[in-house]
């Protein structure tokens, strides 16, 4: 996988004066089937999250509230996205180390994911990840 293949998604946003409303589609605003869904929330100033990368899962990334920084990494650069709306969200394929970070006060980070919770799928050592990485482009 490469950074070209994560991208920020404009989700539906149908406003009206008694508040606006978002949805998402599997399949249609996302390109996989939703198996599970969770959220950050009252992450304290400073910290991060993330810090691994997945063999088979996808993400779909959504400020809910607040804000919040994405930091990818393919093995070969790195690439930082700031989400900050609830109307858009970051597409992340499987094999990208990822890192959140900067979350303002009182942000909701929403994560619509591909596949159930198999710790299996996990690569938390940065460097076993570059050499999964390595081998699978050569």
């Amino acid at each position: 996988m490469s950074l070209s293949e994560c991208r920020v998604i404009n989700l539906s946003k149908i406003a009206s004066e008694k508040g606006n409303l978002t949805f998402i589609e599997a399949n249609k605003h996302i390109p996989f089937e939703i198996r599970r869904i969770y959220y950050l929330y009252d992450v304290p100033g400073g910290e991060t999250r993330g810090g691994h990368a997945h063999k088979c899962l996808q993400q779909f990334f959504i400020a809910a509230s607040g804000s919040f920084d994405v930091v990818l990494d393919d093995g070969m650069g790195k690439k930082r996205f700031h989400l900050n709306r609830s109307y858009y969200g970051l597409y992340v394929p499987e094999m990208m180390w990822r890192e959140l970070d900067n979350f303002s006060s009182g942000s909701v980070c929403l994560v619509l994911v591909s596949e159930h919770y198999d710790e299996k799928d996990y690569i938390r050592d940065y460097e076993d990840f570059k050499r999964s990485v390595s081998l699978s482009r050569s």
